[in-house]
């Protein structure tokens, strides 16, 4: 079976599209950034269940890294512990934006006190 792989990465969701940030630029490099480090996220997966694979026995074939399971409860914490710090880091300035924002908010007077105070 053949699979058009250009007609279903433009293939859309229904509905409307929900955007985080103002400028449309910004969206879509946030948007390029996160599914290039989805499939960085993937390679780091699969070539930690190759180290492992050839650990434990020294050979490999693509069937055995197509089957793997993480074998141990702390191989997979480990994976997601990775996982974690690795979303951690790409979207460390989205996160310092957003704090620097709030922290820039907490000090300023809400919009009812300023018209309070323009209207006395």
């Amino acid at each position: 079976m053949s699979v058009d792989y250009i007609a279903e990465a433009g293939r859309k969701a229904k509905g409307k599209r929900p955007y985080f940030f103002d400028d449309r630029q910004t969206e879509q490099l946030l948007n390029i950034t996160m599914a290039i480090a989805g499939e960085l996220a993937v390679t780091r997966e699969r070539l930690d269940t190759i180290e492992r694979l050839l650990e434990k026995s020294g050979t490999l074939t693509r069937e055995s890294i197509e089957n793997y399971v993480p074998d141990s409860k702390a191989a997979e914490d480990e994976r997601q512990l990775w996982q974690q710090e690795f979303i951690a880091r790409i979207l460390r300035i989205v996160q310092q934006e957003r704090e620097a924002i709030t922290e820039n908010q907490a000090g300023q007077p809400s919009m009812d006190e300023v018209v309070d105070s323009l209207s006395s």
